[in-house]
């Protein structure tokens, strides 16, 4: 955070250490922790759901007593184009988390937070990062597979 933001934060707001402000601080937190955790679930359920109906439209073909599809590929690219979104998803949800962290821990309101950033570590950021090397796992695996 540059000294400019830092004075205009310091303008804008009357920052005092206060449990009252040491809560709010704290729910904030929190309240960013579980909007990263609604932007996991929605990510996971766009993958899970790219890479199953691809699954799904693959083995339907193979039966016995169903017709051809119309279009064969439609199943295909509608699961990237899931798989895909369920990543860029995590891409975002990954850099607007970062920011919000950076902004709680920043200028005037470190004083608030009564503890060290280092105390306050969570692994959600790592099982962001996993769940995108999964979701291009299964996003290449698609887009490569035989036809």
């Amino acid at each position: 955070m540059t000294s400019q933001n830092v004075n205009r934060d310091q303008q804008r707001f009357d920052v005092h250490v206060t449990a009252e402000s040491h809560f709010s601080w704290l729910r904030t937190r929190l309240s960013l922790e579980r909007t990263m955790m609604s932007w996991l679930r929605t990510s996971i359920a766009c993958i899970g759901f790219g890479f199953t109906i691809v699954q799904f439209f693959d083995r339907l073909g193979t039966m016995e007593s169903v017709d051809a599809a119309l279009r064969p590929q439609a199943p295909r690219y509608l699961g990237l184009t899931l798989i895909a979104a369920g990543i860029l998803a995590l891409a975002i949800s990954l850099v607007q988390y970062r920011w919000g962290v950076r902004y709680l821990w920043g200028g005037p309101y470190r004083a608030i937070a009564g503890a060290q950033a280092h105390e306050m570590q969570t692994p959600i950021m790592a099982l962001a990062i996993v769940l995108m090397i999964a979701g291009l796992t299964a996003f290449f695996a698609v887009l490569f597979r035989a036809v």
